[in-house]
């Protein structure tokens, strides 16, 4: 299908708001894209064009991705591959492109985890498939229990001295491995840039230490899932819609909805309705709050879903009794005030 040429939007840096991560040389777009949902061989590379311009006229810099997203994996990355080639080449140095390693992969004893053999090959296959000669973030995508953590970060480390990533993240690390990978990447001379992990207002984890240990170590963070994988939008509040996507999702079940689900989805919808915005506006508002969360990696499936949830940083700081009352209902499901 032929399309159009591609020219970004002059304008595209003059609302998004752009945060340090941690304390590097480095700012992130206050929203991300992530490329983990609807960037598959199952859906249009049309569609997948007109969000991935949308973002970047709007200011969306970074793109992040990983070797397993799909599906199948890889090809989430060999259809960014074809629309870099085709619209976004000539804006390289604006972007920021991150990949990961650490999920199944290929068959055998290499192909996944957190050694350094599979590491590396897989930033190699990472790369070759979306065209470049670099990512600017090279994350380990979870820790591995069975590999010294220090083969993983000098693994990392040794990404980084290669020239084919600029910059160390990890994922899905606790707070006790993320502060011996920030002493161990710091001790190699290659420091973690960035930690991302799952955190929404019903995925409360990462306030038991992780976000204290990133802030002692001067790490930036970059949250998923910070609209509970559509659980904090308006989709599911009068029960589940036909043909949606939690019918056939494997991070979401239909069970999950449940009254006490509903009843507390309601009362913070009511929240977001008086301030004039939707439920999924409040969420990333809320994970973005008092300044602690660098980035809210959020997905799409039309470039208006994007351009909807990007509206949210226009809206009014949430108020300290608004996150009062944010935290009762979501934690509680009650409200004292």
């Amino acid at each position: 299908m032929t399309h159009d040429p591609y020219s970004a939007h002059s304008a595209r840096y003059e609302t998004m708001e752009f945060r340090r991560s941690g304390r590097s040389g480095l700012r992130l777009p206050a929203v991300s894209l992530g490329l983990w949902h609807n960037f598959g061989d199952g859906h249009a590379l049309e569609t997948q064009r007109e969000i991935v311009r949308a973002a970047f006229d709007m200011g969306i810099t970074h793109l992040d991705l990983a070797n397993n997203y799909g599906p199948p994996p890889g090809s989430a990355e060999e259809n960014f591959g074809r629309l870099l080639a085709s619209d976004l080449r000539p804006y390289r140095d604006e972007l920021v492109i991150s990949t990961k390693a650490g999920y199944y992969m290929w068959p055998g004893p290499y192909g996944e985890w957190g050694s350094r053999k599979y590491l590396l090959s897989s930033l190699d296959q990472s790369l070759s498939r979306m065209g470049l000669e670099y990512v600017d973030i090279f994350y380990h995508h979870r820790p591995d229990e069975d590999t010294p953590i220090e083969e993983s970060m000098m693994a990392l480390d040794q990404a980084v001295r290669s020239g084919k990533a600029l910059y160390a993240g990890i994922s899905n690390y606790g707070p006790d491995a993320t502060r011996e990978a920030i002493a161990i990447l710091r001790d190699l001379g290659t420091p973690l840039l960035i930690h991302q992990f799952k955190y929404s207002m019903y995925e409360r984890t990462p306030d038991q230490g992780l976000l204290d240990a990133l802030d002692e170590g001067g790490v930036g963070s970059i949250v998923f899932s910070p609209l509970a994988q559509g659980m904090l939008t308006d989709r599911y509040l009068r029960g589940v819609p036909e043909g949606s996507r939690i019918t056939h999702s494997q991070f979401l079940r239909e069970e999950q909805i449940t009254e006490t689900y509903l009843e507390r989805t309601r009362a913070l919808n009511e929240i977001a309705v008086g301030r004039g915005q939707s439920l999924a506006q409040l969420a990333i508002q809320w994970v973005l709050r008092r300044g602690r969360v660098t980035s809210a990696l959020v997905g799409a499936s039309s470039a208006a879903q994007l351009r909807a949830n990007v509206e949210a940083l226009a809206f009014p700081a949430l108020t300290d009794e608004e996150i009062d009352a944010i935290e009762e209902y979501a934690v509680h499901g009650t409200h004292n005030g």
